[in-house]
């Protein structure tokens, strides 16, 4: 891995992952178990497929879990630190927080929420090879006006950010990935609040910086909902998403350890089934990612949902598109839709929610 020699890494994982409550009331979006690991495992898996080993988690909400679970990285063949904001200091304040930990003139900052394909070889040889004050990882997407947008030339030189518009002139987004010089990093204000879309990278450009975009169309999510959290998760288990992390083979279904599955129950989409879960007889589980101790017992069915730990689906309860949080309990006969979320250690009576009359 020539192009990555001499490389650091840096990952941003101090959010709060409000989106995704009640799931990280508990533990942090970077930590949520995902196709059998934490979210950030696969992260993590792919910066050292990438031949990079020195990594910096920068780290806020709920800090100490990281450490407690990854420690020094010695068992993923990783060197990590742990650099922890005392007050919330933004993407590029974040950065600036870990310079002091930095010892590589080039520096991969990732997002922890994103789950990407990229070629990181790739992304730091263009780097290097344009001779970059900094590079982005730009995306294209089909739908472009739900993002910020970024403007290149034809030498794929960066020219212009754009906020979100109806009708983008281009395609390529911001896709959360950064190739900064490390004396970039020096160079952002220190102890404050700082944006690197807001003012890192306009002020840069202003100031005629060489900003170079890396252009990529492989996979790419941004895992900050429970709609794409499931599927990120479920694209894990199948293959569809890149990782090295994965417990166990790519398929239709991941089954860890100690859970118990009846021969007439269905797990199909790439659904996880937690350890020590338990999926009774003819229940239905599909795409969904049910954390340890879930229960769902016999003939509920259970779509594109999560499942926190040792909550509870009863028979014949129909979710799809639900988040149930750590300990909750739907009871039997019960039918919750696209966005219902019950919140930790609360339990819905049987037959209590139903957002039809015949379901």
């Amino acid at each position: 891995m020539e192009s990555t020699r001499g490389v650091d890494a840096v990952v941003l994982v101090g959010g709060k992952g409000t989106r995704l409550r009640p799931l990280t009331l508990s533990a942090p979006k970077p930590m949520l178990p995902t196709a059998g690991v934490p979210f950030l495992s696969h992260l993590l898996s792919r910066i050292r497929a990438a031949g990079i080993t020195h990594v910096v988690l920068g780290t806020s909400y709920r800090a100490e879990v990281f450490e407690e679970y990854f420690g020094d990285g010695s068992a993923l063949g990783l060197e990590l630190e742990y650099v922890v904001e005392a007050e919330p200091l933004d993407t590029a304040g974040a950065i600036r927080n870990v310079y002091d930990r930095l010892r590589a003139e080039d520096v991969v900052v990732f997002n922890g929420d994103i789950l990407s394909g990229a070629d990181l070889g790739e992304l730091v040889g263009t780097h290097r090879k344009t001779g970059a004050d900094v590079t982005l990882h730009l995306q294209r997407v089909a739908d472009p006006s739900r993002f910020g947008s970024v403007l290149t030339d034809p030498s794929g030189r960066v020219t212009e950010f754009l906020e979100k518009t109806p009708n983008p002139p281009t395609d390529q987004i911001n896709a959360g990935c950064y190739v900064f010089r490390r004396s970039v990093i020096g160079s952002i204000p220190e102890g404050r609040p700082v944006s690197v879309e807001r003012e890192t990278f306009p002020g840069l450009l202003g100031s005629g910086a060489h900003m170079q975009g890396f252009v990529d169309s492989s996979y790419w999510l941004d895992v900050g909902t429970p709609e794409a959290f499931v599927r990120g998760s479920a694209d894990l288990v199948r293959g569809v998403a890149p990782t090295s992390a994965l417990p166990g083979a790519p398929g239709a279904a991941l089954v860890l350890d100690g859970a118990d599955v009846h021969g007439s129950a269905t797990v199909d989409a790439g659904a996880t089934v937690g350890e020590r879960a338990v999926v009774a007889g003819g229940a239905k589980v599909g795409g969904s990612v049910l954390f340890d101790d879930a229960v769902v017992e016999a003939g509920a069915t259970v779509e594109n949902s999560v499942l926190g730990r040792g909550a509870r689906v009863g028979a014949r309860t129909v979710l799809r598109g639900v988040v149930l949080g750590d300990g909750a309990s739907v009871g039997a006969d019960c039918e919750l839709l696209d966005g219902a979320r019950v919140w930790p250690g609360m339990s819905l009576p049987d037959g209590s929610v139903r957002f039809s009359s015949d379901a």
